[in-house]
């Protein structure tokens, strides 16, 4: 089992930049493929991003492509969002998940952190 912890999010005009972090609790951390989720208002659970356990695969969904990145850090049990040029449309409630197997979809995850809010002001 994982605990995880999303810290981060704020407000930041169109076009800046803001890093997620998220805290994995466990001695396991590696055995997990990690992620981001966003849930805008009134809108489903979307993919944002994943990265492999061993971080040497990752995976985004179209609209983020070349403005963000994930990454992780298996020593501090941390994995990252970077992310860049950011506009309106990705303010949202920003969500860290783990599963065994990477993912892409919801459906497929196990573990949910509570959630950080990023807004993009225009």
């Amino acid at each position: 089992q994982v605990q995880l912890v999303e810290s981060g999010g704020g407000l930041v005009q169109a076009g800046g930049s803001l890093r997620l972090s998220c805290a994995g609790s466990g001695r396991t951390f590696s055995g997990y493929a990690m992620g981001w989720f966003r849930q805008a208002p009134g809108k489903e659970h979307e993919f944002v991003a994943a990265i492999s356990r061993s971080g040497g695969s990752t995976y985004y969904t179209d609209s983020v492509k070349g403005r963000f990145t994930i990454s992780r850090d298996n020593a501090k049990n941390t994995v990252y969002l970077q992310m860049n040029s950011l506009k309106p449309e990705d303010t949202a409630v920003y969500y860290c998940a783990a599963d065994p197997l990477v993912f892409t979809s919801k459906t497929q995850v196990k573990y949910w952190g509570q959630g950080t809010q990023v807004t993009v002001s225009s």
